[in-house]
């Protein structure tokens, strides 16, 4: 009669003998949470991108300007600078997973309402606020708080890895997209991208998990289990208490200034007028459009190596390696165009593609090291100096094409800002490296 009894619960198990020990699992659940992230990252910046694509679209059917629709990108930008300290602490404060959620269903709902619009300001809420909001939900900040909560070891690569989807996430869907748009109307591609962002939400809810101790695990590569966030009291007075005290700390003001030269030297400038540039010097559109997709493939490759080095080599040595060759590359650029695709034009779309995103891993590494657990929040914060210096620089490139007839200043002028960041990044040196970095 023995054999039929019950067996009890591991904390009360029989002193006769000692407790079966848990099976290893052969992978780490760290690396099913990237997995998850990966997709929400890849099709958050799809989502993301998709007003450019209906931009003629939009102003053929209402006869709206370009310079209305693009408010709504603007819009968009900044929201999505914004949105990701408070994202942050709000992961932490409420879950990763109901924020993530609530952010793709934010997605699908503000390109679904598309449908029904008829006047300029819905597009303003719908792809500026509500696209906004969740694509910033799923920014740099959830790559950081993914990467620091589930691994000790390999940070840099995986923080590479994640920050690559967004390149990863332009290559999938914008020809899938564009497609739709010129075969079927733009609202069968809003359609399509309201589907996407609810089916993204399954894997979601099914696979992601909060902490490796919910699956009764260490984070990859560490001996002891980490403290728990910072969950008291409200998420937005949290992320403005983080903002204020970085913002007495010099390594915040030199990550979050070297971090806005990068945002303006790439999506503000390149991003947005590389094209025209290129068009400007006899070009085809469509080749400078190629061009400029060629740049996203290498700057997935880019990213991830960068991610591998930050975990072996010291951070503000890449950065200052990194803004001294971009600097480099643009300055040499005006003398690179031409009417066709040559070999100079190729090589500075490997080498300038490389470098597009790299300084994000040892950017958040440096993050780590200055402002410890509330590295997510302040890495945020930087974000936002990268979208506003973003925006800056493409209102002002445009400025300069008026004035001058071309764009051979501004390229001279970011090869300048470059130093400026590398002068930054090599005071970083000497900003300390407690937890709460060297004061103002």
């Amino acid at each position: 009669m023995k054999e039929l009894e019950l067996t009890p619960a591991p904390a009360a198990e029989p002193a006769g003998g000692p407790p079966r020990p848990r099976r290893t699992p052969r992978v780490h659940y760290g690396w099913i949470v990237v997995a998850v992230s990966l997709v929400v990252l890849i099709g958050s910046a799809g989502f993301r991108s998709t007003p450019s694509l209906m931009m003629d679209a939009l102003h053929n059917e209402f006869g709206w300007s370009r310079a209305t629709i693009s408010s709504a990108v603007s819009v968009n930008l900044a929201l999505y600078g914004l949105t990701a300290p408070f994202a942050a602490a709000l992961m932490d404060r409420f879950g990763v997973r109901p924020v993530v959620v609530c952010a793709l269903l934010t997605i699908s709902t503000g390109a679904g309402l598309t449908m029904l619009m008829t006047h300029p300001w819905q597009l303003i809420l719908c792809w500026g606020v509500l696209v906004g909001l969740g694509s910033g939900s799923m920014a740099g900040a959830f790559a950081t708080t993914i990467s620091g909560r589930w691994f000790e070891a390999r940070q840099g690569l995986v923080t590479g890895v994640l920050t690559a989807a967004g390149a990863a996430g332009n290559l999938v869907f914008m020809p899938v997209l564009a497609a739709l748009v010129e075969r079927h109307g733009w609202r069968t591609a809003v359609v399509v991208v309201s589907l996407c962002a609810t089916a993204v939400a399954v894997p979601v809810l099914l696979l992601m998990r909060e902490h490796p101790a919910d699956v009764g695990q260490l984070p990859y590569g560490a001996t002891s289990a980490p403290p728990p966030p910072a969950t008291d009291g409200s998420a937005v007075a949290r992320s403005l208490r983080v903002l204020r005290g970085a913002l007495r700390v010099r390594a915040f003001w030199l990550l979050a200034g070297s971090f806005a030269i990068c945002g303006a030297t790439t999506v503000g400038l390149v991003g947005t007028h590389f094209i025209p540039a290129a068009h400007d010097h006899g070009m085809p559109v469509t080749t400078g459009a190629s061009l400029l997709a060629l740049i996203g493939v290498f700057d997935v490759a880019g990213t991830i190596a960068s991610g591998w080095f930050t975990d072996r080599f010291e951070p503000v040595r890449l950065l200052v390696v990194y803004y001294a060759l971009r600097g480099l590359s643009l300055a040499c650029l005006p003398a690179l165009f031409g009417e066709s695709l040559r070999p100079p034009i190729l090589a500075f779309v490997i080498f300038y593609g490389l470098d597009w995103v790299a300084t994000v891993p040892p950017t958040v590494a440096l993050c780590r090291r200055h402002f410890g657990p509330d590295a997510p929040i302040v890495f945020g914060w930087v974000l936002a100096a990268h979208q506003v210096g973003a925006a800056a620089v493409a209102g002002l490139a445009g400025l300069a094409r008026d004035s001058f007839g071309d764009y051979d200043s501004t390229w001279y002028a970011a090869g300048a800002l470059c130093a400026v960041a590398v002068g930054c990044c090599l005071a970083l040196r000497r900003a300390g490296t407690g937890g709460a970095g060297a004061p103002v």
